[in-house]
């Protein structure tokens, strides 16, 4: 079902249910008030009756048939019959002749129990009226055919009806030409993201001056859109510049290759090409391997092991991990007011992850400083963990630090150094992932301090 039927159907549901309580209430009204009023002009009726029952003086048959035959105007079938307490009646007076109300015993001991009650003759309304003032104690009954009083509620009840169906159909009207209207800009949204592809993520959508729902919807979308054309930018970066890196060693090893190929030449010559295509090879590898973790990264949040894990633990891997690397490196570590508490250095995360990014981090150090050194320094605050990871190196320039996570981005001045300029950006994502932030301080001549900052678990879990 289109929303535009939904959005009909509910508005003339909606108009259904209020115009069927309106008239039903209108009608309620009007029935209970000509109730009460019929009610009222046979209380009236029946109580003259017993006045002039207890004046026998004036009391005549003759009178009470005058008076009988005027009053009630307005109703039709007019009958009053008197009771004695013996349930004999009495009196008795009528508008057609040979007209009795048939009144059973019942009806007579609820009005001396009641003093009135109302009940229905027929199709005449009638009351029973108990005198306690008359030493004889009769019960007066008067009963009619409010024939106008009905009239007037079924001409009521018909216009009520035609209100109610006529509603409906405006309703259902208004409704499919509203719902038009209010479904509008949603269209024109729809035409405009349809004009939006891979190849156009520069178009964006037109908003109005108004700022209600609409507005707020097209902005979203729009900052949708600009998310999703900064992730093509970087998937196409990331993309060449992969195929840049890879093309590297394998247009080495094949030039290496041709090359020892063109004439036959001594075992050394052949052990020497074997040998660099094998360096070749294995840069090869690494730099496959990186990207692979690069690239899978990103969608292996819900599916990490995640534990408690101390931090210091990790950090006092790092001097063996760093020599494997090259024995050159050096690491120096400091532990800055340890707390008592052992839970206050768990954060919650992967300890393989982790390991890697800060290792990543802390190679770099070793690698771009000309001691090969690198000086590590854990401080815990009451919610988080900081590590700093300081070097001596040349430094970075201003320029190049709002790129260097930036996957393949290196520096004029790096391009010297063996590298493939995913390490940081690699570094950058786990620590995102670990809900972490990553900061880089250098002066160019004087080193870089690279800072690290995780959550403490137990803050973790209060939130």
């Amino acid at each position: 079902m289109h929303v535009r039927i939904k959005i009909t159907l509910l508005f003339t549901l909606i108009t259904c249910v209020l115009l069927g309580i309106l008239c039903g209430f209108i009608y309620y009204f009007f029935y209970n008030s000509r109730l009460e009023n019929i009610k009222a002009h046979l209380t009236n009726r029946a109580l003259t009756t017993a006045n002039i029952l207890n004046d026998p003086a004036t009391f005549s048959p003759t009178l009470m048939k005058k008076i009988d035959s005027i009053t009630i105007i307005p109703m039709e079938n007019k009958t009053v019959q008197v009771y004695n307490s013996h349930n004999e009646r009495i009196y008795a007076n009528s508008d057609l002749p040979n007209d009795t109300l048939h009144v059973t015993d019942d009806i007579l001991n609820k009005a001396r129990t009641d003093k009135k009650y109302f009940f229905n003759a027929g199709n005449r309304e009638a009351i029973a009226c108990y005198d306690i003032k008359n030493s004889s104690r009769p019960v007066i009954i008067a009963a009619a055919f409010d024939k106008e009083g009905k009239r007037n509620l079924n001409h009521l009840k018909i216009i009520l009806l035609i209100t109610f169906i006529c509603g409906n159909l405006i309703a259902l009207t208004s409704g499919y030409f509203f719902s038009k209207i209010l479904l509008n800009p949603i269209k024109k949204i729809a035409d405009e993201v349809n004009d939006i592809s891979a190849q156009n993520l520069e178009h964006r959508i037109k908003s109005g001056n108004v700022k209600d729902e609409w507005n707020y919807l097209i902005e979203t979308l729009n900052e949708l859109i600009n998310r999703l054309q900064q992730s093509f930018e970087l998937q196409r970066r990331f993309i060449s510049s992969a195929s840049h890196e890879l093309s590297t060693p394998l247009t080495s090893i094949s030039s290496q290759l041709e090359v020892s190929l063109q004439r036959n030449r001594e075992a050394k010559e052949y052990q020497g090409v074997m040998q660099s295509v094998y360096q070749d090879v294995q840069n090869l590898s690494k730099l496959t391997q990186t990207l692979l973790q690069f690239a899978t990264l990103p969608g292996i949040k819900g599916g990490i092991e995640i534990n408690s894990v101390r931090i210091d633990e990790i950090l006092m891997q790092l001097p063996g991990e760093i020599t494997k690397i090259n024995k050159e490196y050096s690491v120096k570590l400091e532990f800055e007011q340890l707390p008592e508490n052992e839970e206050r250095l768990l954060v919650f995360g992967n300890s393989e992850l982790l390991f890697t990014a800060i290792k990543n981090v802390v190679s770099n150090s070793c690698k771009y400083s000309p001691d090969h050194h690198a000086k590590i320094k854990l401080t815990v605050q009451p919610k988080e963990i900081f590590i700093s990871i300081d070097d001596d190196g040349k430094g970075i320039a201003e320029n190049d630090l709002k790129n260097i996570f930036q996957p393949f981005y290196r520096s004029e001045d790096s391009k010297s150094i063996t590298g493939f300029g995913v390490g940081l950006p690699l570094v950058y994502r786990i620590i995102k992932l670990h809900k972490g932030q990553i900061k880089v301080n250098s002066v160019v001549g004087k080193g870089t301090t690279v800072l690290i900052q995780l959550p403490i678990a137990e803050n973790v879990r209060r939130k």
